[in-house]
């Protein structure tokens, strides 16, 4: 996803946890991206549209159960 499409649809901010749900206008493609300022890990996935605010709410479960790994840079997981 190229960041000049994306537009932000939900952001949170909580205890050294930050996490913003994304959408691109140009794909209609869905995602989460995830910052931890405490061990400075960050990450970030698609989602399905229909588990958007899910996935936002609780991204290291949808995390799980991808392919994403927490400790490196931030990369989408496909």
């Amino acid at each position: 996803m190229s960041h000049t499409n994306l537009r932000e649809l939900a952001h949170r901010r909580q205890n050294g946890l930050e996490v913003t749900l994304l959408w691109d206008a140009r794909s209609n493609d869905v995602s989460i991206e995830v910052a931890d300022e405490h061990d400075e890990s960050a990450f970030a996935l698609r989602v399905d549209a229909k588990s958007a605010l899910d996935a936002f709410y609780h991204p290291y479960a949808y995390a799980a159960f991808s392919s994403v790994d927490l400790q490196g840079e931030p990369a989408l997981a496909a």
